[in-house]
């Protein structure tokens, strides 16, 4: 059996009409289709009354993709979508993490990672934002160690076209 770690992550980029309900409804067409949403944003794009929407999910077979983004095309919203190669764009995700740390380790951390330090609450309580591929935010994390981790926020993709 295939598990989700084991799939090719595949990336979609949407642009539809700025109209609610089609979030809905492109989320729905993904279940019936039998996939799982790994990540979703959304947001205005530069053109009045337009969104773009950027997916992640895990598939390995091509005609599966292929089909779904057709599926996703035929809804009466979307203008455009079209699945972007990871060598032609660029993904990146947000994380805010809250950790416990001493000097000496987020000096370390600094040394090894771009982050922005949000907040220090007491002396070894801190809250950072990281900005970067997924292994840059899974780096940074494992730096960090899982006991030291407090809480995570991630984002989610969002992508654009070299």
């Amino acid at each position: 059996m295939v598990t989700a770690t084991q799939t090719k992550r595949r990336t979609f980029l949407i642009f539809m009409l700025n109209r609610s309900g089609v979030l809905n409804k492109i989320a729905m067409l993904i279940r019936r289709k039998m996939q799982n949403v790994d990540t979703i944003t959304a947001c205005a794009t530069r053109q009045p009354g337009i969104s773009r929407m950027t997916i992640t999910l895990r598939e390995d077979r091509d005609d599966k993709t292929l089909q779904l983004i057709k599926q996703i095309e035929k809804v009466t919203e979307v203008i455009s979508a079209k699945e972007l190669d990871i060598d032609q764009s660029f993904w990146r995700e947000v994380a805010i993490v809250k950790f416990e740390a001493d000097a000496a380790h987020l000096e370390q951390l600094g040394q090894n990672h771009s982050f922005e330090l949000l907040a220090r609450q007491n002396n070894e309580l801190f809250v950072a934002q990281v900005a970067g591929t997924s292994q840059m935010i899974d780096g940074f994390m494992q730096e960090i160690g899982e006991a030291k981790i407090i809480e995570v926020a991630r984002s989610g993709f969002t992508a654009l076209e070299k």
